[in-house]
């Protein structure tokens, strides 16, 4: 997450954590499904409206990091280096969120998300977001002639590996697999140059 540099950014960036802070807390204790919106703006000690302003919704509230996400996936593709592959800067950003999300700390949350109809439908269609965010990315690149196909494809895959590895035994070990078999269907969609 980038650091806001004024006051202001700063004051709105605290308010923001503090209500998925609380947010959290209560659904951890509570239960998803037993706390309100009114009662995480209560408990976070700022107004309704001050709370919509910074989630559009009660499941964002859950996922608050939900564009930082999306923002290193994007930016594992655009931000690589003159020459380097796509899909090894890919993998190593895949590796280090499935690293994040399957940390001990982590596993109430996805207890959490698991449990929820609303959090798993809401997890799927931030899913297919970040998908069509990374295939857009990974288009725009004038280094990677592809097609919208291909690379729809490809961010489709890179997102099912963050999810499959996250639920595997071994997490790491599932990242490798995953990935050998996304490099060989990209290399088929661009035999002629390493991306």
């Amino acid at each position: 997450m980038t650091v806001p540099s004024g006051r202001r950014e700063r004051k709105k960036a605290a308010t923001r954590q503090k209500i998925a802070d609380t947010a959290l807390r209560l659904f951890l204790e509570r239960g998803y499904d037993a706390v309100g919106i009114r009662d995480v703006a209560a408990e976070a000690d700022v107004a309704v409206t001050t709370l919509f302003s910074h989630f559009a919704s009660k499941e964002a509230l859950v996922f608050e990091r939900d564009d930082d996400f999306e923002q290193r996936l994007t930016q594992a593709a655009t931000g690589r280096t003159p020459h380097e592959p796509l899909i090894p800067a890919l993998r190593r950003e895949i590796q280090a969120l499935v690293r994040h999300c399957t940390a001990d700390s982590a596993a109430p949350i996805w207890r959490l998300i698991d449990e929820s109809p609303a959090l798993r439908e809401y997890e799927e269609s931030m899913r297919l977001r970040h998908a069509e965010s990374l295939a857009t990315a990974i288009a725009a690149d004038p280094d990677l002639p592809q097609t919208t196909t291909a690379c729809r494809t490809i961010a489709r895959f890179v997102i099912d590996a963050y999810s499959l590895s996250r639920e595997a035994a071994d997490p790491e070990a599932a990242v490798d697999e995953i990935f050998r078999m996304i490099e060989a269907a990209w290399a088929v969609t661009c035999p002629t140059r390493r991306a």
